[in-house]
């Protein structure tokens, strides 16, 4: 599933290198579902991270990944 992860993540990329942000694979816990992420650049204090994660990265890895549950910022 990690590798899935990876390439979703790929396609959400260039949205966010466009406002100097980023996102780092952490862990993908394939019993849980759990997509564990790193926000970095300007996403990671931007006051707009939390619908960045959730309507952005969240809904492309539920959408191209199956057995994704949720994704969180850590």
């Amino acid at each position: 599933m990690r590798e899935k992860v990876e390439a979703a993540l790929e396609k959400v990329k260039p949205m966010l290198k466009a406002d100097g942000g980023d996102v780092e694979l952490v862990d993908v816990d394939d019993e849980s579902g759990i997509v564990k992420v790193r926000l970095t650049g300007a996403c990671s204090g931007c006051p707009m991270a939390g619908l960045t994660l959730k309507h952005g990265i969240e809904e492309v890895l539920l959408r191209e990944v199956d057995g994704v549950k949720e994704v969180v910022a850590v």
